[in-house]
């Protein structure tokens, strides 16, 4: 399990600090962001912190609908979803790699949906967070 960049931080992390905490991975968050915003019309961002233990995530919205949490790593981060049934019957059905549908398949449910977590740390991660957003978005 990656820890949370910013377990312990009592403030919202700065531009600064998670450029620090991502590394290299910065480039990918924000090339994300920007296909998010840009692709699924998801382009409200609000940060919390539900304990410090779990640190800080963003939440990235279409209106006021959550789409995903974006968690900030030590050099890459995290990408969670909430699925409805669904959008994880469609996520199975919508081409994604085996890897992603077999994380599917074995992620927990809850009241909220199936709980989905990739891990994002290569340009073609993206691609993916990005496809089950639509997926979400469409249902």
């Amino acid at each position: 399990m990656l820890a949370n960049a910013f377990v312990d931080k009592p403030k919202k992390p700065t531009d600064a600090e998670l450029t620090a905490a991502l590394g290299p991975a910065k480039a990918l968050w924000d090339q994300l962001l920007a296909g998010l915003a840009e692709r699924c019309n998801a382009g409200d961002r609000e940060w919390s912190s539900y304990s410090r233990k779990a640190g800080w995530s963003l939440r990235v919205k279409h209106k006021q609908r959550v789409i995903l949490y974006l968690s900030p790593c030590r050099g890459c981060f995290r990408a969670s979803f909430a699925l409805g049934d669904k959008a994880v019957q469609a996520a199975r059905q919508s081409g994604l790699p085996a890897s992603v549908v077999k994380i599917i398949d074995q992620a927990k449910r809850y009241a909220e949906g199936t709980a989905v977590r990739i891990e994002v740390k290569a340009a073609k991660d993206i691609a993916v967070v990005e496809r089950l957003a639509a997926v979400k978005l469409e249902n």
